[in-house]
C-alpha cells in the first residue's frame, strides 16, 4: 500500500492523471486514395463506368436512370417508385420465381428503388457468375414485364406499406416539411405516391413510364469488382448494346413513347403558415421539423454548407444535440439534414419531444439557428466538422457498391470524377468565413417553416407568437391536396 501511495504522489504523478481524463491527441485524418474510374459510352449513349477491385471474388453492377419522382406522371405520383420495386417481378424472359433464382444462385443480392433524380438497380454476384449478372442486369433494365398479376401484388403491399406510414408522425413530419420547401418545384409532390394513385395505376401506366424514362442516353452502368476493365466493357456491350428507346415492351411490340410533360405540373402551391401542426391527440410526443429551402448539388456553396450542416446537426457533436439533450434534457437525439438535388434543395432541422416541452423545443431549435447565422464559427468547430468529413470518407468506398455508389453520384449530376479526390483538399482550403457567409445566405430562422405532428391541444397556443399557425386533424390530412388538407368527405377515407 506504502509503495502505491509513493507512486501516486510521486513527480509527475499529476501528469498521470491528466493522461488518463484526457485522451491522447489524435493527428487529422489523411485523405484515402481514391480509385481511378475508366468511362466509355456506347453507341446508343448508354455510359459504362469501371472500376477494377480484385482484393475479393465479388462483382457489383449497379445502373441508374436519371429519371426519379420529380418524374412522376401528372396524376400519378409514386410511380417511379413503384417502377423501380417491379424490376425484379418478371421480365419477358423470366418470371419473378427464375429472377430470385438466378440471383440466388450466383450468391448475389438485387435491390432497386428511386429516388429524386434517380432510379436505381443494383446487383451483386461472385465474380465468377459475370456474363449472368451482365445478361440478368440486362434483362431487368430493359425488359420488365409489369405482369397484371404482380402489379396486383405490388399494389396491396404498397397501400399497405402506405396505410403504416400515413400513421408514423416523423414520416409525415418529414414528408410534409420537404413538400412545403419545395412546392412549386418538381420535387413538390409525394414520391412514395397516395393512396388514390396506388388505386389508379395501370400495367399500361407503368409500360409508358418505362419506356419513356428509361433509355440509354440517360442511363450510367457502374461495374465494380473483380474483373478487368477491357472484359466489363465488352460484356456491357454484348448485353446492353441493342438497348434503345424502340426496345420491345413486354407484348413483343415496340412500346409506345407517349407524348408527356418532362415534368409533372406540381401540386397548386397555397401559401403556406409559419406553423403547421398535424394534430394527432394521441401522440405522448412530438415530432418537430424546422427548415429553409436549400441549395442544388451543383451549387458552389454545397462543400461550405456540408461543413455547416455537419456543426449544425451533423452525425458527430453538434450544437442541436448539445443544447436539446446535453443541457436540456428535452431530446434523445436531434439532428439536421441538408438535401441537395438537381434543381433544388432544402436544410432541416429534426427532433422530437415529450408533449409538454414542445414549444421550449422549438424555441432551442430556432435559437441554435440563429446563433448558427448571426456569429462566426469558431477554428475549433470548422477543424473537428472537417476532420469527421474526411475521416468519414473512407467508409463510402469500403464496398463495391459504395464505390459505384459514389461515382454514379457524380455522374447523375453532372459533377467532375476526380471531385471525391478533391474533397479533403476543398474542405481544408475552407476558411469559418467562407462557412459562415454560405450559412448566412441560407440559413433563417426567422423565416423557417415549423412542422409539428403532436397533440396539438397541449402547445399550439403556445406557438401563435412564432407566426401564423395552422391546424389539420391527422383525419383529414392528404398529403397530395394544396395545403394538405382534405376539403371535403369522400375518396378511401384513409
Amino acid at each position: 500500500m506504502g509503495a502505491l501511495w509513493a507512486v501516486l504522489l510521486a513527480p509527475g504523478a499529476a501528469a498521470l492523471g491528466s493522461e488518463r481524463t484526457y485522451p491522447p491527441a489524435v493527428a487529422p485524418p489523411e485523405a484515402i486514395a481514391l480509385p481511378t474510374p475508366i468511362v466509355r459510352t456506347l453507341p446508343n449513349g448508354l455510359r459504362v463506368l469501371v472500376v477494377e477491385r480484385h482484393s475479393l471474388p465479388v462483382l457489383t453492377l449497379r445502373l441508374v436512370v436519371a429519371a426519379g419522382p420529380e418524374t412522376d406522371t401528372a396524376g400519378l405520383p409514386g410511380i417511379a417508385q413503384f417502377a423501380a420495386s417491379m424490376l425484379n417481378e418478371g421480365t419477358r424472359r423470366r418470371s419473378p420465381i427464375d429472377i430470385a433464382e438466378a440471383v440466388d444462385g450466383a450468391g448475389g443480392t438485387f435491390d432497386s428503388n428511386a429516388d429524386w433524380d434517380s432510379t436505381f438497380a443494383v446487383l451483386t454476384v461472385l465474380s465468377d457468375q459475370t456474363s449472368l449478372a451482365f445478361d440478368l442486369m440486362a434483362d431487368i433494365a430493359i425488359n420488365p414485364a409489369f405482369a397484371p398479376a404482380e402489379v396486383e401484388r405490388t399494389r396491396k403491399q404498397t397501400i399497405s406499406a402506405l396505410d403504416v406510414l400515413h400513421r408514423d408522425p416523423s414520416y409525415l413530419a418529414d414528408a410534409i416539411i420537404d413538400q412545403t420547401l419545395l412546392a412549386g418545384t418538381p420535387y413538390g409532390h409525394p414520391a412514395d405516391g397516395t393512396l388514390e394513385s396506388m388505386d389508379r395505376l395501370s400495367p399500361q401506366d407503368l409500360a409508358a413510364f418505362h419506356a419513356r424514362r428509361y433509355t440509354p442516353s440517360k442511363t450510367v452502368l457502374a461495374v465494380v469488382g473483380d474483373i478487368a476493365a477491357e472484359s466489363a466493357f465488352e460484356q456491357a456491350a454484348h448485353y446492353f448494346g441493342s438497348w434503345s428507346v424502340e426496345s420491345p415492351s413486354a407484348s413483343g411490340k415496340p412500346a409506345p413513347v407517349l407524348a408527356a410533360p418532362s415534368v409533372p405540373p406540381p401540386t397548386a402551391v397555397v401559401a403556406a403558415p409559419r406553423v403547421l401542426i398535424i394534430d394527432k391527440p394521441d401522440a405522448v410526443q412530438t415530432e418537430i421539423r424546422v427548415g429553409n429551402a436549400g441549395i442544388s448539388r451543383s451549387s458552389p456553396d454545397y462543400v461550405a454548407l456540408t461543413v455547416a450542416n455537419e456543426i449544425l446537426g451533423g452525425p458527430a457533436s453538434n450544437r442541436l444535440f448539445s443544447d436539446l439533450r446535453g443541457e436540456h434534457g428535452l431530446t434523445y437525439s436531434a439532428s439536421s439534414d441538408i438535401d441537395c438535388y438537381r434543381t433544388a434543395g432544402t436544410w432541416v432541422a429534426k427532433t422530437s419531444t415529450r408533449t409538454a416541452e414542445t414549444a421550449k423545443a422549438v424555441r432551442r431549435v430556432l435559437d441554435e439557428m440563429k446563433h448558427m447565422r448571426d456569429r462566426p464559427i469558431s477554428r475549433e468547430d470548422l477543424q473537428q466538422a472537417v476532420d469527421y468529413l474526411i475521416g468519414h470518407q473512407a467508409l463510402d468506398f469500403e464496398t463495391s457498391a459504395g464505390i459505384a455508389d459514389q461515382f454514379l453520384d457524380l455522374m447523375n449530376y453532372g459533377l467532375s470524377l476526380d471531385t471525391w479526390s478533391a474533397l479533403p483538399a476543398a474542405l481544408r482550403g475552407l476558411t469559418t468565413d467562407e462557412v459562415w457567409q454560405a450559412t448566412r445566405r441560407y440559413l433563417d430562422p426567422d423565416q423557417a417553416t415549423i412542422v409539428l405532428v403532436g397533440n396539438a391541444s397541449a402547445f399550439d397556443k403556445d406557438l401563435k407568437k412564432l407566426g401564423p399557425v395552422k391546424v389539420i386533424p391527422i383525419d383529414a390530412l392528404d398529403l397530395s391536396a394544396p395545403g394538405f388538407e382534405r376539403q371535403a368527405a369522400g375518396g378511401r377515407g384513409r
